[in-house]
């Protein structure tokens, strides 16, 4: 396994399949399951672009559009890397726009959302966080019942 393989949670990541899972009417969090597999994700590992003005993330938006997203294509991590070196005014945006592995419940309202509901290798369309601007890419995701990385 390389070292992508798993959050820095101190756990082995294994567990229990959890039954039924009936209880969550929306089908997600820990021990249920929703249609696209996220539903037991309690980890994800994703790159973002921030930026303050709408104007900004929708061209950075336009480029990976015109590159990839428009024919239906998965956008590669290195350019994903290289439009958020370009735009991003998050300090990630030097690391490419990693924000590495974080956990259900870390990330603020908005962020939170589109983070544990965009599949993985999927880039996000720009949506407005508590902060500013962001679109992001899904990289991984750790489904903590299964103790399996999705990728």
């Amino acid at each position: 396994m390389g070292k992508d393989s798993k959050p820095k949670d101190g756990g082995k990541g294994k567990g229990k399949q959890a039954a039924g899972g009936a209880d969550d009417s929306k089908g997600k969090g820990k021990g249920g399951k929703s249609a696209d597999g996220l539903g037991t994700c309690t980890y994800v590992k994703a790159r973002h672009i921030l930026c303050e003005k709408q104007g900004k993330i929708n061209e950075a938006y336009k480029k990976l559009q015109d590159g990839w997203l428009s024919n239906g294509d998965k956008v590669p991590q290195a350019e994903f890397s290289k439009i958020a070196a370009e735009y991003s005014e998050c300090p990630s945006g030097k690391k490419g726009g990693d924000l590495g592995w974080f956990p259900r419940g870390k990330m603020a309202g908005p962020f939170q959302e589109v983070s544990f509901n965009t599949p993985v290798g999927v880039t996000s369309a720009p949506f407005k966080s508590t902060y500013a601007f962001n679109f992001l890419l899904l990289k991984l995701l750790h489904q903590q019942v299964f103790g399996s990385l999705v990728v």
